[in-house]
């Protein structure tokens, strides 16, 4: 249908067409922030809990560490079998190649676990380095005590030691687990020396190297010992005679007062560390 056509305006009066008014203005907003300032407010994704999955492997992982620890230090390096371990820890011999590639691989990570364990509770130790000598005899005892309650700790490092250290010195994680330890004994060393109490020319590393040699030597030897010496080195007086006998060995060299000796010690620079062997 034709649109009709629109009747002309009245003489005398003027056609009135209708202009388009001015678009309203669009109120003022928040200015938007840059991208940048975007990035950053991202609220950040809280960490995800683990899964079943992740847990049930983190459990297979911790059982297959757990039995290779046991049979390596019942059977050596040599002498423990991947199947043994797997057995030992209820999974199967693919899943230890899974989580540590090789047999090789599993020892390192054996080795590894001993000293992070050692570490570890020689760092829960609550010793109050202004009681410098109490300190000192808590450290010993500490030491004394993890090796007999922890005979695999020793039995371990005597297998390793037996093949050179040839696996301990492709890890990347042994040297972190020294440095706390010497720590320890060196706040505590200086506690003493500041009460004039203990000697101030006395290493920490030197010390320590006492404690352990003085405790190791004694539990990994005591079978051959009590044999040469006639007599059982396991006896419960026997064991308290010997961790009184380290203390007393140890407070007399770090004492103050002592006479200092005929030649200065020479200073035992570090080494450089053994490239790692992969």
């Amino acid at each position: 249908m034709a649109r009709p056509a629109r009747k002309p305006a009245p003489p005398g009066r003027r056609a009135i067409t209708r202009q388009p008014g001015p678009k309203p203005e669009p109120k003022p907003g928040p200015k938007p922030e840059p991208a940048s300032a975007q990035r950053q407010a991202k609220p950040t994704r809280a960490k995800r809990p683990p899964g079943v999955r992740e847990l049930a492997a983190q459990a297979t992982r911790e059982a297959i560490l757990r039995a290779a620890t046991q049979v390596f230090a019942q059977h050596g390096f040599a002498g423990g079998r991947i199947e043994q371990i797997s057995k030992a820890a209820g999974s199967y011999d693919r899943m230890i190649y899974y989580y540590f590639g090789s047999k090789e691989g599993l020892f390192i990570a054996v080795i590894e676990d001993t000293y992070r364990r050692f570490n570890e509770a020689e760092q829960a130790l609550a010793l109050d380095v202004a009681q410098p000598l109490q300190a000192l005899d808590e450290l010993i005892r500490f030491v004394w005590r993890y090796y007999q309650q922890n005979p695999e700790f020793i039995t371990l490092l005597n297998t390793e030691n037996l093949m050179c250290g040839q696996h301990i010195a492709k890890s990347d994680k042994a040297r972190e687990y020294s440095s706390p330890v010497i720590a320890i004994t060196d706040s505590v060393l200086r506690s003493g020396a500041a009460q004039g109490l203990f000697r101030t020319d006395v290493g920490a590393r030197d010390v320590y190297l006492m404690i352990a040699s003085m405790a190791y030597f004694y539990l990994s030897n005591r079978y051959t010992l009590s044999s040469f010496l006639g007599e059982n080195l396991e006896a419960p007086a026997a064991l308290a005679h010997w961790e009184g006998f380290v203390i007393d060995a140890v407070r007399r060299t770090v004492g103050a007062g002592l006479p200092a000796p005929a030649a200065a010690l020479p200073a035992v620079t570090a080494l450089p560390a053994r490239a790692n062997k992969r």
